[in-house]
């Protein structure tokens, strides 16, 4: 099964829209509770970088039978310095993001830590493809 969300910069109203899908076909699929709330956790962290730091994007889950993959391409900045990117605390977020309460740079740290793999790629002027699975 494949589900597709579009993600739209600046829209953090619907942010959290696709992980919210997931999180009820996750159920659907008798996923543990815990397991479940690792990978809506990253879906969601993905979703607001998505609104918050690009032209926006799109967002595809595919489901196994041994678990779920997350692939999120982005038209944006790109990420110069993905090591960095990854540092707690490190965030590019505009004032106005943050003043939102978003952009504190935990969501890449937040994602690497509740998936059980991931991966980034990113061209700078052109954007960033995420890429996490997690399994069941």
């Amino acid at each position: 099964m494949n589900l597709e969300f579009d993600i739209v910069s600046g829209d953090f109203s619907m942010a959290g829209r696709a992980s919210s899908q997931i999180k009820k076909v996750l159920k659907q699929l008798q996923v543990e509770p815990k397991v479940i709330k690792r990978i809506v956790v990253a879906i969601y962290e993905a979703e607001v970088n998505v609104v918050a730091h690009s032209l926006g994007g799109k967002l595809t889950a595919l489901f196994d039978e041994k678990g779920i993959e997350i692939e999120l391409k982005d038209n944006g900045p790109g990420i110069a310095d993905i090591d960095l990117a990854m540092q707690t605390g490190y965030s590019t977020a505009s004032k106005q993001v943050r003043n939102m309460g978003f952009g504190a740079g935990m969501g890449l740290p937040n994602i690497k830590k509740n998936t059980d793999e991931l991966a980034i790629k990113s061209k700078v002027g052109v954007g960033t493809t995420l890429t996490f699975r997690n399994y069941f």
